[in-house]
């Protein structure tokens, strides 16, 4: 299976001329489209009026973008197909209005620039047409604009504010064109990828586990920074450490630890990071200047404990990017919003569940086993008895079977387009 890094590099150039092309072919092959979605809206009734079950409403709309579809599945090709289709009948329709990023609304206000979000979230699927417009931000529009933040990766709290209004103002045009983008990378993972398997979407900071076509597991992710970036990779889990050694990488020994030190010099003590020469025998920092040019030729290395960077868990698999997936100290960045924070590894959140679910098959390393390995502080090497495969991807859009379309920012910049990159 081929990694589909080439095909990520589109141009804006041909990224906008192919999606003004295929706007024009949909616009020519169906020239007898129903009136306009705009006037479809209009003549909708005028309800703007409040639901009692607001708050259960509001919880189904977020319910429903949820999906134990996984997105590598061959079947979310189809989903996005469809998807292709209806976005480009949104855009051979003059696609959706821009909504006026000058107050944040929510639920409770009256204003003008409710209207125009009514119609930006009924053209967009995400607020029944019989809404109508109105400029009450009831609790239908609660409703949609969580289920809208949703599958946009935001958090749904149904409040406008700066990361939503960046959201809805990406023109159909552009997400039509996204969609087409990603439709390619699914197809180049369409094969068997496994009874069993966990893929990595870099993009969404999202890990799933994968079971007989059906997600199993989904975990909150920290994925690398825009300039330490997380490679796509196909490979196998076969190994888990519980209780891990941390041996840092060259690049953090010298962008991050060398400074460190130079402004702390019992860093490495505090932290129970030891130095080793090539023949591995210890080094005292006292020993080392630290404002050499150059950073020193040693092995740093964390010892195992509740300060580990990987605190209770290293997940292996062979890669020529020495990176891998692990637990972190530091639980509170999985709340974060943008979560690309880490130097290429993997931060899995809720780590021993994936760790009991990749052992499952390893005789005598159930939930209770792994638990006890962690309290006894001691460091343990477990292969397991059958490799389970990982992917690295990169998707920025998808699709569910019941029509529901996901968009996340193109955080590495691969879509081709200025407007999708990370904010």
């Amino acid at each position: 299976m081929t990694t589909p890094t080439g095909l990520d590099k589109i141009s804006r150039r041909r990224f906008l001329a192919r999606g003004a092309s295929l706007a024009a072919l949909t616009a020519a092959a169906a020239p007898a489209l129903a009136q306009s979605t705009i006037e479809d809206i209009i003549r909708a009734p005028r309800r703007g009026t409040w639901d009692d079950q607001f708050d259960a409403q509001s919880s189904r709309s977020v319910a429903k973008t949820a999906t134990r579809h996984p997105i590598s599945s061959a079947d979310t090709i189809g989903f996005v197909e469809r998807a292709i289709y209806d976005y480009r009948n949104v855009v051979s329709r003059g696609g959706w209005p821009i909504v006026p990023a000058v107050k944040k609304l929510r639920m409770g206000v009256s204003e003008p620039e409710v209207q125009l979000l009514r119609q930006r979230l009924i053209i967009s699927g995400d607020l029944d047409r019989s809404a109508g417009l109105s400029n009450a931000f009831d609790s239908y529009v609660d409703g949609a604009v969580k289920k809208f933040q949703a599958r946009h990766g935001l958090p749904p709290d149904g409040v406008l504010g700066n990361y939503s209004y960046q959201a809805l103002n990406v023109s159909a045009h552009v997400r039509l064109g996204q969609l087409e983008t990603n439709v390619v990378r699914l197809r180049s993972m369409s094969g068997f990828l496994g009874d069993r398997y966990v893929m990595v979407n870099i993009p969404a900071a999202q890990i799933e586990a994968a079971e007989n076509g059906r997600v199993v597991l989904r975990h909150t992710a920290i994925v690398g920074k825009i300039d330490r970036q997380t490679p796509i990779l196909n490979s196998k889990i076969h190994e888990i450490i519980l209780n891990p050694y941390w041996t840092s990488p060259r690049s953090i020994i010298e962008k991050d630890i060398v400074p460190l030190m130079r402004k702390d010099a019992t860093y490495l003590t505090r932290n129970n990071i030891r130095l080793f020469d090539g023949k591995g025998n210890e080094v005292p920092p006292e020993t080392i200047d630290w404002h050499a040019e150059k950073a020193p030729d040693l092995m740093f290395r964390q010892d195992p404990g509740k300060g580990n960077a990987m605190a209770s868990t290293k997940i292996n698999f062979h890669n020529p990017h020495a990176v891998y997936m692990h637990d972190t100290p530091q639980q509170g960045v999985f709340n974060k919003l943008m979560r690309f924070e880490s130097s290429g590894c993997v931060r899995v959140q809720n780590v021993r569940d994936l760790n009991t679910w990749l052992l499952r098959d390893t005789p005598g390393w159930h939930r209770q086993a792994i638990e006890a390995t962690i309290a006894s502080g001691q460091n343990t090497e477990i292969p397991l008895s059958e490799p389970v495969p990982v992917y690295f991807t990169y998707f920025t859009a998808w699709a569910s079977e019941d029509g529901v379309v996901q968009f996340r920012d193109d955080v590495y910049q691969r879509d081709g387009v200025e407007e999708l990159a990370l904010r």
